[in-house]
């Protein structure tokens, strides 16, 4: 028996250090990938001998077409770029038959390469996504237009400024290099409570995890059920409140409603500790208590956006079984919210069990997983107009990035609590147990998603590779109550901070799902709305935020700390 523990012991050490050594040296498991789907073809001979023969035909036609450009023949793009890919648009990349020919040698084995990854016989489609993704950013990274002396156009302006390009560009990557990120907007155009979050509004209410801020309609009386709106904490809050002419949080102010908003902390390391749960009873609960003190109504109307979605379907769910009938929520919006993980959209390629062991090991060291970190991994679903295109401009062409508020919020990144953020992957994401009735204890109830009763207005976007609108549907047939769905145009942001007027080029459709109603099923029986659907939100809205009321910003209990956009938004 002691040989055998002795053994089972070796055998356990031996394993430990495979994976310690896969952590430290291929955690997404590429190499492993890579290995595998070069078995695949040695054990394939006959469809390796055909891919190989392709190659070689179209090196052949490669070498034809770039010997007859040298001899004048215009460019027919034997090999042509993908019709979003803007990379070689300058047209000297189709003018000149040398650049040419490197821009079509390296779109030739582009194709080549992914083609045949994709052709790799015995390999499971969660494997071959993300093996494909991988290797896009190996070949996005191999661009010729990424490096100074094949990028033509760089070449060009270095000449014709004299070098000063090279030397902004320079400047550019050492401030860059100092703050950690590449500058997607010029980050010096913007600040935070003078250009960016301007709404008037107070602080009324400052704990461990959230400032609430407090925003009196503009009117003369206000509707007396408050809004309650609760931001993701994987961005900071202003996104709702960018500007005067997309701010949401003001144009529900000008249309006479009282609004409560999160400004969520940016958490250190000493608050490793701080669970979901938290985020739900001392987020979400207490943020709708001072809701409830100030404004004297005994119910609110909830708001989420993304994860603050997430949050808010999650306390529903939890309200309705912890305290049956009186839940103090009259209604409900979901902006962009996924409930059910089973198709998370791009993201999927970071979740296996390799890769968020790489992202606890990261945590455990902090406390916390930086936004950047995070931010990096959206970037990169989108590499080449996240990543790369301001790798060109900035560092090779010298430009200073234009300024963008929206871009200006999406770098102001925040942190995320080691256990909250653990659980958020593993439990949600990685095992979609919030899908699974009473798979998931929150707070010391079993969340179960029938339980919401409360009436929905959910919001997709159409382009959302965050949140893809066909999941964020989902949660429409789930809920035990009405559900009115609206599919916006755009993306994930866009969609969204979604201003009305005479400029909006947004348009949306919308409609109430029948039951066991497809996504695709529900949008064929819609029409297209033109414009903003934030007018069309607002009417749905004012029959369920009760009569008008005078106004009143604050209370003995929770009065004034100090003027919004606070002091967290600022850490």
């Amino acid at each position: 028996m002691s040989d055998l523990n002795f053994f089972a012991e070796q055998s356990q050490r031996y394993a430990d250090l495979q994976h310690k050594l896969r952590q430290s040296t291929d955690p997404f498991g590429l190499m492993a990938s890579s290995r595998k789907a070069q078995q695949a073809w040695l054990q394939n001979p006959q469809a390796l001998s055909n891919v190989l023969f392709r190659y070689v035909n179209d090196v052949t036609k490669w070498q034809s077409f770039t010997a007859r450009r040298f001899w004048g023949e215009a460019d027919s793009d034997v090999f042509p770029p993908h019709p979003e890919d803007v990379r070689f648009a300058d047209p000297i990349w189709s003018d000149n038959p040398f650049w040419d020919g490197i821009k079509e040698w390296y779109l030739l084995n582009t194709h080549w390469l992914q083609d045949t990854l994709y052709a790799t016989p015995d390999m499971g489609e969660h494997e071959r996504n993300r093996s494909a993704f991988w290797l896009r950013q190996v070949l996005n990274a191999a661009a010729p237009t990424n490096f100074l002396l094949t990028n033509p156009v760089a070449i060009a302006k270095a000449l014709s400024t004299n070098g000063e390009s090279l030397v902004a560009g320079f400047k550019n990557f050492k401030e860059d290099k100092a703050r950690g990120d590449i500058s997607m907007t010029d980050m010096n155009a913007f600040k935070v409570g003078e250009n960016l979050a301007t709404t008037a509004g107070a602080v009324v209410y400052r704990g461990r995890l959230l400032e609430v801020l407090h925003y009196e309609a503009t009117t003369h009386t206000v509707h007396s059920v408050p809004l309650v709106l609760v931001s993701p904490w994987i961005n900071k809050y202003y996104i709702l409140d960018i500007n005067e002419k997309k701010s949401l949080v003001k144009y529900l102010t000008d249309q006479g409603f009282s609004v409560f908003i999160t400004s969520w902390k940016n958490p250190d390391g000493s608050m490793r500790d701080v669970a979901f749960d938290d985020y739900l009873s001392d987020g979400v609960a207490q943020i709708i208590k001072v809701a409830q003190e100030i404004s004297g109504s005994e119910q609110v109307h909830l708001l989420g956006y993304c994860l603050g979605g997430t949050l808010v379907a999650t306390y529903l769910a939890w309200a309705n079984r912890q305290m049956p009938g009186k839940v103090p929520v009259v209604s409900a919006t979901l902006l962009t919210t996924l409930t059910d993980f089973e198709y998370p959209g791009d993201i999927e390629v970071f979740l296996d069990e390799e890769g968020l062991d790489f992202i606890d090991s990261v945590m455990e060291k902090k406390g916390y997983l930086d936004g950047k970190d995070m931010a990096a991994s959206f970037r990169m679903l989108r590499s080449n107009s996240l990543i790369w295109n301001y790798w060109v401009d900035n560092y090779l062409l010298g430009q200073t990035p234009s300024e963008f508020d929206v871009l200006y919020w999406n770098m102001d990144s925040t942190r995320m609590p080691m256990k909250m953020h653990r659980t958020y992957l593993r439990e949600l994401y990685w095992k979609n147990k919030l899908v699974q009735p009473d798979a998931l204890e929150i707070c010391g109830q079993k969340i179960d998603l029938g339980q919401i009763k409360q009436p929905l207005f959910m919001v997709g976007a159409e382009e959302d590779h965050i949140a893809p609108w066909k999941q964020t549907y989902t949660l429409a047939d789930r809920s035990g109550g009405d559900v009115t769905f609206t599919l916006s145009t755009s993306g994930h942001i866009i969609g969204i901070v979604n201003p009305p007027g005479p400029t909006s080029k947004r348009s949306y459709w919308q409609g109430v799902p029948k039951a066991g109603e497809s996504a695709e099923d529900f949008l064929a029986r819609q029409k297209k709305v033109a414009g903003s659907w934030w007018p069309n939100w607002v009417e749905w809205l004012k029959p369920q935020c009760g009569e008008q009321v005078k106004p009143k910003l604050s209370s003995r209990a929770h009065p004034q700390q100090g003027a919004a956009p606070g002091t967290y938004v600022l850490e």
